[in-house]
């Protein structure tokens, strides 16, 4: 079966996370056996983002959502690091600004979606404002619900303009967290991402855990689906991240475009002037 199959988040189905192994790995039994899988589909990718971006008519929104240190960052690097940044943009959305607040939720995301032939990665998406909003009693419930019918057809109205959009929700245990988060402390590179507030949400994890399920169950659709990725191995999450896009790039079918001009005149010219070079 697919990864793409094994991971979706079927529309109309519920979610219980707590009953999803995090440490999945499926039948891959190691980080150094996965890595040439890892390799040959971060390869795929640049090449389908080349063919995307010559096509020209459709574009691809990924959708990144997780708890803290679930790895959105990591797979930014590690799996669209491989992307050519020509065609290719990452909006991390943070408490929305004065001018954003003025405006509805979506206003700022609508303003980041990719146009025709470009990668764009959100971290952290319009999804916030139905799960941390929600956890904190920010909005009341009525709004929520009004959200995610918003979501819903921004979404679809995304795909009709022609973008894939693919999101995923990086699954990580409570205890993994925690050892990432130790992790950070130990390493002078990483104690600047650490803060008061991180352990502070911990408290939440069961509160976030339901809204999340929540906004998987509303929002997977066939046009843009979520997809629950097993994220404590992040070897694993690189793996299926990355063979997820590329096989549903690769179903797109994306076709180069018919030259604009006549190749034989241009090979005549090419000739011509490689012959007075050399006079």
């Amino acid at each position: 079966m697919s990864l793409r199959r094994t991971f979706l988040v079927e529309p109309g189905s519920r979610v219980r996370l707590d009953a999803i192994d995090a440490s999945d790995t499926g039948n891959h039994g190691s980080e150094d056996e996965a890595q040439a899988t890892i390799a040959e589909d971060l390869a795929r990718l640049t090449k389908l983002q080349y063919r995307l971006y010559a096509e020209n008519e459709r574009s691809l929104l990924i959708v990144l959502q997780a708890p803290d240190a679930g790895g959105k960052d990591g797979t930014v690097r590690h799996v669209f690091g491989a992307l050519n940044p020509q065609g290719a943009s990452v909006h991390a959305f943070k408490v929305p600004t004065a001018e954003e607040a003025a405006h509805d939720f979506l206003w700022r995301i609508h303003a980041a979606t990719p146009g025709r032939g470009r990668i764009t990665i959100f971290n952290r998406s319009h999804y916030e404002d139905v799960l941390v909003t929600r956890v904190h009693h920010a909005v009341p419930k009525e709004t929520i619900e009004k959200r995610f019918d918003r979501i819903n057809e921004f979404e679809k109205n995304l795909v009709q303009a022609g973008t894939l959009i693919l999101k995923f929700y990086l699954h990580i245990s409570p205890d993994e967290q925690l050892r990432r988060f130790e992790a950070r402390l130990e390493d002078p590179r990483k104690q600047w991402k650490i803060s008061d507030a991180d352990y502070a949400e911990r408290a939440y994890w069961d509160d976030y855990r339901k809204a999340f399920e929540d906004a998987l169950e509303r929002t997977s659709t066939r046009r843009a689906p979520w997809f629950v990725i097993p994220a404590n191995h992040k070897w694993f999450r690189n793996l299926a991240v990355a063979r997820i896009v590329t096989d549903a790039l690769d179903d797109l079918g994306m076709k180069y475009p018919k030259p604009s001009v006549d190749l034989k005149e241009m090979q005549r010219k090419y000739h011509d002037a490689a012959a007075a070079a050399k006079s």
